[in-house]
């Protein structure tokens, strides 16, 4: 499992449209996402991908890393793995 956060994604922004976006760079579909309205200047999601390991994220992430998306620059991280236990 693996989770990707991307931050400045407009609130106004589907799921579908994440998910189109993300699949455009080689992305795997995601299987959950998260949203996080923050103070409202710099909404984010965190995508979850169950069959998806961190290191292949990482191996997509600069393909969309400070791109300009929808009228904002999207900041992309792969999340440290969460202990399951």
């Amino acid at each position: 499992m693996a989770d990707l956060w991307v931050g400045n994604v407009d609130d106004n922004t589907s799921d579908d449209e994440i998910r189109e976006f993300l699949i455009k760079y080689g992305f795997p579909s995601f299987d959950e996402i998260e949203r996080y309205s923050g103070t409202g200047t710099r909404p984010a999601v965190m995508l979850i991908f169950h069959d998806t390991t961190p290191d292949a994220l990482r191996g997509l992430q600069s393909r969309i890393h400070n791109m300009f998306w929808k009228d904002r620059t999207i900041v992309v991280q792969v999340m440290p793995e969460r202990d399951e236990s």
